[in-house]
């Protein structure tokens, strides 16, 4: 089986189509035992929650676009028990309104060391290692993604990290791959025909 190909993995009554990577293959079943677990999805943001594009204005003002996709994701998994945590390697007060937004309440800015950062709130939300899904890009996400249960990177991610992945989104960072990760783990939970069906009677005032 190559990186490139991909299977169908039924979770719920919905299909989710997964990449497997290359080096370790992971069966259907497997994948579907880690999503099950997942009580916590950490993420990065340059790439993951955007595109990885950064704008500076003349006057030093840097700006950032976030997806309403991934928005609405990251509200219906606080909604369900599925706690968001956002970990960068930069100092931005635009990330930190954004998370404020959503509810985000799990955010550390200038990290040096990922891994450590996701070990220490393992350890302080008292979560074991299989508890625990990482989403990044890029090598300085590579160590944070080894020390995970089950990670995740977008389909656009460098060719080095989509060599470590357990699973490639189809969605590309900043553009809807956040959504599809919580999909996967809320649909493997059973709780994601729930929430789709709460939207068919009501609207639940879900932040974007």
């Amino acid at each position: 089986m190559s990186g490139n190909d991909e299977k169908v993995l039924a979770l719920g009554n919905f299909k989710v189509n997964v990449q497997y990577k290359t080096k370790q293959e992971l069966s259907a079943e497997t994948i579907t035992a880690s999503l099950q677990k997942i009580k916590l999805l950490a993420l990065d943001v340059d790439g993951v929650l955007t595109d990885g594009t950064i704008y500076i204005s003349p006057a030093g003002e840097v700006f950032k676009g976030f997806n309403a996709k991934d928005g609405m994701g990251i509200s219906c998994a606080l909604r369900n028990n599925l706690q968001i945590a956002v970990i960068t390697g930069r100092q931005s007060p635009i990330v930190e309104r954004r998370c404020e937004e959503l509810g985000i309440k799990l955010f550390m800015q200038s990290v040096k060391d990922k891994r450590l950062a996701v070990q220490q709130m393992a350890q302080e939300l008292g979560l074991t290692r299989e508890e625990i899904a990482y989403m990044g890009d890029d090598l300085n996400d590579i160590p944070a993604l080894k020390a995970s249960g089950l990670n995740f990177v977008p389909a656009d991610g460098s060719i080095e990290v989509l060599a470590v992945a357990d699973i490639i989104t189809k969605a590309k960072g900043g553009r809807g791959a956040v959504r599809e990760a919580i999909t996967m783990i809320l649909a493997a939970q059973d709780n994601w025909e729930q929430i789709v069906n709460s939207y068919l009677t009501a609207g639940q005032g879900d932040k974007q």
